[in-house]
């Protein structure tokens, strides 16, 4: 038998005596359980993840955002990982500008977790929204081909006031269909382009262009506003089906059949009008529409050089110019010239075979913009014809 005033037995009564706390004590460490449960389950919810996909032809993701830092693995255009976190740190070349990095999570079979700059991701938030940017344009005819001349942002909108609204970036040489455009005001102390040196998605604001001339010597810096881009994209060069794009960084890809009948007019819209497929709502083609060699006919949009400052609400093209083509004599003619207008896009083409129209909208006399349309047909000798609102085919109006 354990004597009374034994260690052993005094521990043991102890113990048991802890037992006969009183129930606040009780409810007070229940208390301190649920809460770290609580925080448990927060931390879970912390640690959700959000989809993204690469955007970068290839990128590496890093042990850390450091200058120095170890390469854990090489992703790829399309590639799907998992955003963890997120964190802005200074830009080693520009103490004045920060960076967003990315933790990730890859799904590879180690499923790696690191940093990539958030410039190679697109969140799946963002694109979805640039999804729905396309879905709106779904039944918007391409009106032209371009493609960039420096390297350039994909934005949602056309907007260079905020880097929030930054996409990816596309190398110099993407091409794409032109579905648009718009002027909006020109940002005071902008960067006269989005070359490679601007800023990148999440970093601060750049400030002026140091290197720009006085208003004097440069005359560019005189206008008000400033053009963009509403483009389509193929899936081999962007994630995000369609965004606008900074104007000054597009050179518009005129096709080779009929850059040589500008005659000192600009071509901003055109269209072939000897093609049945639509091309409606579709991903931008891979071949190079550019180079495209195959002679046939056209409606072109044109518009005269501007020898004032650009306006918000200008028109988009002045004068409709139709180019038939004779297969027998394999040589262009012009089947329609329109009189100076005050035309708006989108340019619209209907109907099969000789049964085409197409449709643009004009300003009229009275300042309303109306939708017109020009109907196509052949004349006695097989030559192109154009019968223009209110006109009967082959006849003038008079």
């Amino acid at each position: 038998m354990i004597p009374r005033d034994h260690p052993l037995r005094r521990n043991t009564r102890e113990k048991h005596m802890d037992f006969k706390k009183p129930r606040g004590s009780l409810f007070a460490g229940s208390l301190v359980l649920l809460s770290a449960l609580l925080l448990t389950g927060c931390s879970t919810l912390a640690n959700k993840s959000n989809p993204g996909v690469v955007v970068a032809r290839s990128a590496q993701i890093l042990s850390s955002t450091a200058v120095v830092s170890a390469n854990l693995l090489e992703v790829n255009r399309g590639d799907i990982v998992d955003i963890l976190d997120q964190m802005d740190v200074p830009d080693p070349s520009d103490n004045t500008r920060k960076e967003r990095w990315y933790r990730v999570r890859a799904h590879d079979e180690l499923k790696t977790e690191g940093w990539i700059e958030a410039r190679n991701i697109i969140p799946d938030k963002v694109l979805e929204n640039a999804r729905k940017l396309s879905d709106e344009d779904k039944g918007t005819q391409s009106q032209a081909t371009g493609q960039l001349h420096a390297g350039s942002n994909l934005r949602l909108t056309p907007d260079r006031g905020s880097n929030e609204n930054i996409m990816m970036r596309l190398d110099s040489g993407s091409s794409f269909e032109i579905i648009g455009w718009k002027r909006v005001p020109k940002l005071k102390g902008a960067e006269s382009s989005e070359s490679d040196t601007a800023p990148k998605a999440g970093s601060a604001t750049s400030g002026t262009n140091k290197g720009a001339r006085s208003d004097a010597e440069n005359p560019e810096e005189q206008e008000t506003t400033e053009l963009w881009y509403k483009v389509r994209l193929s899936p081999s060069i962007s994630p995000a089906p369609q965004g606008w794009i900074f104007g000054k960084q597009v050179e518009l890809t005129v096709p080779s059949d009929i850059i040589y009948y500008r005659t000192g007019r600009e071509f901003v819209a055109w269209r072939r009008l000897d093609d049945d497929s639509s091309d409606e709502g579709s991903a931008t083609k891979t071949k190079d529409v550019a180079k495209e060699s195959r002679p046939g006919s056209w409606v072109i949009l044109e518009r005269g050089s501007a020898k004032e400052l650009h306006k918000l609400d200008e028109p988009d093209f002045d004068r409709i110019y139709v180019l038939g083509y004779e297969k027998h004599d394999q040589d262009h003619y012009t089947a329609y010239r329109s009189p100076d207008i005050e035309g708006y896009l989108p340019l619209r083409i209907e109907g099969r075979a000789s049964n085409k129209t197409f449709t643009v909208r004009v300003k009229d006399e009275s300042g309303q913009v109306k939708d017109l349309t020009y109907s196509l047909y052949r004349d006695d000798h097989g030559v192109m014809r154009v019968a223009a609102p209110g006109e009967v085919k082959g006849k003038k109006k008079k």
